[in-house]
């Protein structure tokens, strides 16, 4: 009682037991292993997310980047060293299409991509390197950010900054389809840990039902003998001899995916992370090929990326205001030959495009001898329009017209 005048913060209620609310059940461990896939895996290593951005990377990854400046008649492409250095040689460890396929595939894994451009001392561009997505962080200032890496503040003027899917509140930060792919990636992996499981202990397919009161029922060797005595045979398809009063033999199929509705659900799951993407089902097992779902996609999703990285690419390497870096889309489409030269065709047809234009889309060299426009069905050079041998009635007097010389000695007797 002394201690507790003295120092009356040793005395203390009685503890009070909180009771918090949840579920448990007992399960051996192979069932937990069927129910509960164990371990942690990032999202984007999801078999069915990794096909997703891959056909997004090989796709962009395959086009050309173009420099294109606005003129009087129509944007024009230059070739010059920036051109070259961005569509043919951009990182200094990497071809574009690797560089291309890196950034795509960061940009749409993690939502953000940072490359950080290095200029010769005259100022001319000379390396674009990408940065470790895990090694930068972004750090809101004032009304705007600023980049950290490995302890460096980097100016978002002074770097390439891709962003996909941006953020409400901090609209110049990704945010990638991480929380929209979580459920849908839980269910897959689900799926598959379920299907090893039940591949790795599948049952047996005959069950034998012995009476109990069969004196060698009672022992391992005694079953191993009424086995070998019974049951097994020495050739195939011989049939077996066993007595009606002491056997029942049935045969059982074990339990498959289709019983546990896995395969349902797993395409389910399947067509939700391809319809996050916007990606068609068939691209990741689901379905049928469908050339307008796969045209679609590529005027909508995969150019919408493209976007991205061209107006960046424009914004931060350009500083000409009539200047900028466009995706050529054209050889996406080369998949359909067949409508690709049935398009170009009309299009010589109408004087629209040259033929050696139509020979690039088609992916052949350029003919010295089709730099020229065909008009009309006699495919003659423009030049030569006025020498065709028709008549032209709203000409009066022309070498070729109706009134010619040629023309006044067949008059019409009657006339």
């Amino acid at each position: 009682m002394k201690l507790k005048r003295k120092f009356p913060f040793l005395t203390r209620d009685a503890p009070t037991q909180s009771v918090k609310s949840g579920a448990s059940f007992l399960t051996s461990v192979e069932g937990w292993e069927i129910l509960c896939s164990s371990g942690y895996r990032p999202f984007h290593q999801c078999a069915e997310v990794q096909t997703c951005i891959g056909v997004f990377a090989d796709l962009i990854g395959s086009m050309t980047i173009r420099l294109l400046r606005n003129a009087e008649h129509g944007d024009e492409r230059i070739r010059d060293g920036l051109a070259a250095k961005v569509d043919i040689n951009p990182s200094r460890y990497m071809t574009r299409v690797t560089f291309i396929q890196h950034l795509v595939r960061t940009l749409m894994t993690w939502g953000n991509c940072v490359i950080y451009p290095e200029y010769t001392r005259d100022g001319l561009l000379d390396n674009l390197k990408p940065l470790p997505p895990s090694a930068v962080s972004f750090l809101p200032k004032d009304d705007g950010y600023v980049i950290l890496y490995q302890g460096r503040q980097l100016s978002p003027d002074s770097v390439l900054h891709f962003v996909l899917n941006p953020d409400p509140d901090q609209p110049w930060r990704g945010r990638g389809y991480q929380l929209s792919l979580k459920e849908a990636v839980d269910g897959i992996r689900q799926a598959d840990a379920t299907k090893n499981k039940l591949m790795q202990s599948p049952a047996p397919s005959l069950i034998v039902k012995v009476d109990g009161l069969v004196e060698e029922f009672s022992s391992v060797e005694g079953r191993k003998a009424l086995r070998a005595q019974y049951l097994d045979s020495s050739e195939a398809a011989e049939p077996w001899f066993i007595p009606a009063e002491a056997f029942a033999v049935e045969q059982v199929k074990p339990m498959s995916l289709t019983d546990l509705a896995v395969r349902d659900s797993l395409e389910l799951d399947k067509r939700a992370v391809a319809s996050i993407f916007g990606v068609p089902p068939f691209m990741v097992g689901v379905g049928t090929f469908n050339k307008d779902e796969y045209r679609n996609f590529i005027n909508t999703r995969v150019l919408a990326v493209a976007k991205i990285i061209e107006q960046e690419l424009t914004r931060k390497l350009l500083d000409a205001p009539d200047r900028y870096f466009k995706f050529s889309s054209m050889t996406l489409y080369s998949y359909d030959l067949p409508e690709l030269v049935s398009a170009g065709s009309s299009l010589v047809d109408r004087m629209a495009i040259r033929r050696n234009e139509l020979r690039d889309w088609l992916g052949l060299p350029p003919d010295p001898e089709m730099d020229e426009l065909l008009a009309l069905e006699n495919y003659i050079p423009i030049s030569r329009l006025g020498d065709q041998k028709k008549l032209n009635k709203a000409t009066e007097g022309g070498p070729n017209g109706g009134d010619s010389a040629d023309d006044a000695d067949q008059t019409d007797p009657l006339d």
